[in-house]
């Protein structure tokens, strides 16, 4: 039975990864999880200085899933070159790291300083706000989505991920830009901008008012889109969006998915993504299938 999944040339023992934002680095949940067991661990966003975040509160529950307006805080790429990369090298696992920034010139700064790193792919988070275009995210303007694609692919020497947001009209504009500028794969979705409002303090719930809506709640969107942008463009996609379960990922794969990854769900249930794969492996052995590549894009 063979589990494992290739993404631009990087060969993954099998296709689950946890979703950035949602394991630190690793470090934070390796009591819990062997990260050995992973196919990749994806880093939370990496930019070039340290980002505070935003000012709380700035995670809330909603039903069937949670808001979140962080903000990407992070200690920048020195010390995460210093500490977080040395070790996760100790664990038999691909490296993953996400990478953000407020200008083009930021993300590609990270990508240079990531370049010559021990690292094997690099998914680049265009749904960050670019400040020289007025706050729109990256990744609603195919145009700007090319365009920093491509200035990135200058600076890279691991394949890149683009990843997408779904905070746009049609998903698929977005991923053949990304794809003509030279992304190695495409990794969606984002989280959906969302709000909460406390009825009896009569205010925003998140000090930034908005966030990010993950979990269940938005996993029927995510597969939808998987499904129309696997149709649209020829690189490997990484469907992730409320998967909780070997099922919730097999939609994805089947959907279009090459690999999926796990986010919100980390957070009630560390343990997760042990149980997804295996899961996985026993839903191929059910059905008596002895690849899992015969299993992606295959509903018509």
């Amino acid at each position: 039975m063979n589990l494992s999944v290739n993404i631009a040339g990087v060969e993954l023992k099998n296709p689950v990864m946890p979703a950035s934002g949602t394991f630190g680095s690793g470090l934070e949940y390796s009591d819990f999880v062997n990260l050995s067991e992973l196919g990749a661990v994806v880093t939370k966003g990496v930019s070039n200085v340290p980002w505070i975040g935003n000012d709380t509160p700035r995670i809330a529950e909603t039903k069937s899933g949670m808001l979140n307006a962080v903000g990407l805080q992070n200690p920048g790429v020195d010390l995460f070159l210093e500490r977080d990369i040395p070790y996760l090298k100790k664990y038999d696992t691909k490296i993953i790291v996400n990478v953000c920034g407020k200008t083009t010139e930021e993300y590609c700064e990270v990508v240079e300083r990531l370049s010559d790193a021990p690292v094997d792919l690099l998914e680049i988070n265009i749904s960050c706000p670019n400040v020289k275009a007025g706050g729109i995210a990256f990744g609603q303007d195919p145009e700007c989505a090319m365009a920093i694609t491509q200035e990135v692919k200058k600076y890279a020497k691991q394949p890149i991920i683009m990843k997408l947001s779904p905070n746009v009209t049609d998903i698929t504009e977005m991923a053949k830009a990304v794809e003509a500028g030279g992304a190695d794969a495409i990794s969606l979705i984002n989280t959906l901008t969302g709000m909460k409002i406390d009825v009896h303090r009569q205010k925003f719930v998140l000090a930034n008012r908005t966030g990010g809506l993950s979990g269940p709640a938005i996993k029927p969107v995510a597969v939808r889109m998987v499904y129309q942008v696997f149709r649209a463009v020829d690189v490997p996609i990484i469907g992730m969006g409320g998967i909780a379960s070997a099922e919730d990922a097999l939609e994805f794969i089947l959907a279009g998915a090459t690999a999926v990854a796990v986010g919100t769900a980390n957070f009630h249930n560390p343990a997760i993504m042990p149980e997804i794969i295996q899961g996985l492996a026993n839903y191929m052995k059910k059905y008596k299938i002895s690849d899992i590549q015969d299993l992606i894009g295959v509903v018509e």
